[in-house]
């Protein structure tokens, strides 16, 4: 999705433990290369308009954190997505990794929760997104969770 953005001429931040080598030098993209959430905590605070989770928080150990760095860099009024592997999408993940070897068996070792919206929602009240702009729920035929969280307030 970065290199979609950057070709649209769009002003991208990328964060990652390791960023390809072509988008480092993109023109309009900040890169900030580390660990989660630590690596966060070099971004500004309400500086990014949205930010895009995509399967990160089914590896933390320190999940929490890594929601309250995103409230934090949010700008106010600025949207959160967040998707992550569902408790149904456990046993077709595993399956593709463990039998069938058509994904990534050590990246599903690496799991370490998934999440149901009833998991994922406290979670999000917990790093300061208002219930009332947090929308949660499965999607891909109940594979995944994602949340879509509108940061209210100055």
């Amino acid at each position: 999705m970065g290199r979609e953005l950057i070709a649209a001429g769009a002003q991208i931040t990328l964060v990652d433990v390791a960023v390809a080598g072509d988008l480092k030098n993109a023109p309009e993209t900040d890169v900030f290369e580390g660990q989660m959430p630590e690596v966060l905590s070099r971004i500004p605070d309400a500086s990014q308009e949205a930010v895009i989770c995509n399967s990160v928080l089914e590896h933390l150990d320190r999940r929490q954190e890594m929601l309250n760095e995103i409230h934090r860099i949010l700008a106010p009024g600025g949207t959160a997505f967040i998707n992550v592997p569902s408790w149904r999408g456990k046993a077709f993940l595993e399956f593709s990794a463990f039998r069938l070897g058509l994904s990534p068996a050590e990246e599903m070792e690496d799991h370490k929760i998934y999440y149901d919206p009833r998991d994922l929602w406290p979670l999000l009240v917990a790093a300061g997104f208002k219930p009332s702009a947090i929308e949660c729920r499965t999607h891909k035929f109940g594979l995944n969770t994602y949340a879509l969280c509108r940061k209210v307030g100055p």
